[in-house]
């Protein structure tokens, strides 16, 4: 009797501090000016937002990545969210919610006198929009001190959002277990399926989480979870949302769960398609002038922090990246890797561009590549050997000077200073035809020739190509056989090589085809731009000497039938790095092999296997 007693003097007591808070709250209320202004202090309540996964999609139109961070959602507006998950939440956590102004005094008196009967804090009365307060700007802490914060920010979202838009983001905010939140990716995650195509049933299991999502979590217990479910049902058809058929219907149906786990193929492409997401956004909107005239160091690293946060924005607005990814392409070319290079410690990287779109369909970082490792396509730079030679030697002597490839040069040993080139394998080849030095990969010829073109006109060539690492000691003789500085990436000079397959116009090719938000509205895409470096005539030129490597020159091996086909071996000093670039009337494909610590390969160098890998890819 003693504590029945208590309980009841606990509760009077509660009522009356219920009573004079209430007053004071709506005292406090109707100084609007003054409690706006304390809040915004804390927070600019009208700039809610909230983030929403986005997607990566290959050329088929066939998802290939979800994109987001800690938080799994899929942001809906009220009008695309089923009328169905509105009811059954306001049914069950909130059934007057379009009548109060973001607290239900009625609901929290209750909760009071039942709190004091269980001396603890047993039942929260929180509205939908005290909820969303929570979710927002609050703790989940279970006190009353929250509760008073609470209220207060649940008055403030009333005045500034319609009912409509709190119920649209309180159904984007809640959680529903296993990093989901938001109905529409808990409708995907759990039944791998849009909300909209949700049954009754199934509508009224998954808002059986949010109450206590470790205790409901579908996963672990569903039977818990089914509980519940038919409590919402309950409480639905009481409300007259639904009839009694719909519920015993409802009740009958059996719930069969499809989990659709995170989609993350193709780690090698993505991580490229990340990379090149950047480079456009900083393009598009200005950064990549603001880093070319930045003053110093610093200000290029805050230019460079203010780009990736501006990725981070975009990606967290739930946009489309389409890209031109073949992934039967993609695939072969790492299955191809894997089964030509089977010892762990050589790589490789594969570049291949369909040249008729300019536009990558495949590339590989290394062997057993994971997503945002170091990759070898983009990111590693080599010295290019006797592959940088189309490019910078023979295409600018034949445009400067306009002659035949019957034409003779000297391939006796050459000095020039003290630098004194040699043939490999020290070979003196006395006077041959500009197809015979160019298809066996003469050095010496070579070298007479850019002394003859001119270091700085070869490299004006050069200069209008994508290499971002050519340094000013670069402009020398011993460039014409591949020696430079830093070198090249295995993406810049396959997409250097497309020229030879588009009469001799560089046009840049991308992964990505455009960026589109929900509605289909194109935020960002390349601007297609072209450069003629060199007259037709001149390409024609080339093209036959990149067929005659394959023909009867150093890259046999890569021969095919059928159609044109055409490239360039390369081979640095010492075996270090195996090249070949060629194309075909559709891709141009490189391939580049060797240890990331560059080391001898001669062990492997008469297997080929560049050559391999470029004949089974085409």
């Amino acid at each position: 009797m003693l504590k029945h007693a208590t309980g009841w003097m606990m509760t009077t007591g509660f009522l009356f501090i219920f009573i004079f808070f209430l007053a004071e709250v709506t005292a406090e209320v109707e100084e609007v000016q003054s409690l706006s202004s304390a809040l915004e202090q804390h927070i600019n309540i009208e700039d809610v937002t909230l983030s929403s996964n986005s997607a990566m999609y290959d050329r088929n139109g066939e998802l290939i990545s979800d994109i987001y961070r800690d938080e799994n959602r899929i942001y809906l507006t009220y009008e695309e969210i089923p009328s169905l998950i509105v009811q059954a939440f306001i049914a069950t956590e909130d059934q007057r919610f379009f009548e109060h102004n973001g607290y239900d005094s009625i609901a929290i008196a209750r909760a009071i006198v039942s709190n004091a009967r269980q001396q603890g804090i047993e039942e929260g009365a929180s509205t939908v929009t005290q909820q969303l307060a929570r979710n927002l700007f609050l703790s989940h802490d279970q006190t009353y001190n929250r509760k008073m914060s609470e209220i207060l920010y649940a008055r403030e979202l009333e005045k500034r959002y319609t009912k409509e838009e709190i119920i649209e983001l309180y159904l984007n905010t809640v959680y529903f277990h296993n990093g989901v939140y938001g109905i529409e990716a808990a409708s995907t995650f759990y039944f791998s399926k849009p909300s909209r195509e949700l049954s009754l049933a199934e509508v009224a299991f998954l808002s059986a989480v949010p109450n206590n999502p470790t205790h409901y979590d579908p996963l672990t217990r569903s039977e818990q979870t089914k509980l519940r479910q038919e409590w919402i049902l309950q409480k639905m058809l009481e409300a007259g949302y639904i009839s009694t058929e719909q519920y015993e219907d409802a009740l009958a149906e059996e719930i069969k769960l499809q989990v659709r786990q995170r989609v993350d193929r193709y780690p090698d492409y993505v991580t490229y398609i990340h990379h090149e997401l950047t480079r456009l956004i900083s393009a598009s909107d200005g950064y990549e002038q603001r880093l070319r005239q930045a003053a110093s160091e610093e200000a290029q690293e805050q230019i460079r922090f203010e780009l990736e946060e501006k990725v981070q924005e975009v990606l967290e607005q739930g946009v489309r990246i389409e890209t031109a990814l073949d992934p039967l392409k993609q695939e072969q070319a790492v299955q191809t890797v894997q089964q030509e290079l089977p010892r762990s410690d050589i790589e490789s990287a594969v570049v291949m561009i369909d040249h008729t779109k300019h536009e990558i369909v495949a590339l590989t970082g290394g062997k057993d590549y994971k997503k945002f490792n170091f990759h070898r396509a983009f990111q590693s730079f080599r010295q290019p050997g006797s592959a940088i030679k189309p490019l910078l030697v023979y295409a600018p002597y034949l445009n400067e000077y306009d002659i035949p490839l019957q034409s003779t040069i000297n391939a006796n040993d050459v000095c020039r200073g003290d630098y004194c080139p040699r043939n490999f394998g020290g070979g003196q080849y006395g006077m041959v035809s500009l197809e015979t030095a160019f298809k066996h990969s003469f050095n010496t010829p070579a070298i007479r020739i850019m002394d003859r073109v001119g270091v700085e006109t070869a490299f004006s060539y050069l200069e209008q190509l994508p290499f971002t690492k050519i340094a000013p000691e670069d402009y020398r003789l011993p460039a014409a056989l591949g020696g430079f500085t830093y070198g090249v990436s295995p993406l810049e000079l396959t997409s250097a090589y497309t020229t030879f397959a588009t009469g001799g116009a560089f046009t840049p090719s991308y992964g990505i085809r455009q960026v589109t938000n929900k509605e289909g509205k194109v935020l960002y895409s390349w601007e297609q731009t072209e450069t003629q470096l060199w007259r037709e005539s001149t390409n024609e030129q080339m093209r036959r000497l990149l067929a005659a490597v394959l023909e009867s020159g150093t890259g046999q091996r890569a021969r095919i039938e059928g159609g044109y086909a055409g490239g360039k071996t390369g081979t640095t000093n010492d075996f270090y790095d195996l090249w070949f670039v060629g194309l075909t009337d559709t891709y141009t494909t490189g391939v580049w092999v060797g240890k990331d610590t560059p080391a001898d390969l001669s062990a492997i160098y008469r297997e080929a296997p560049h050559l391999h890998i470029w004949r089974k890819l085409q």
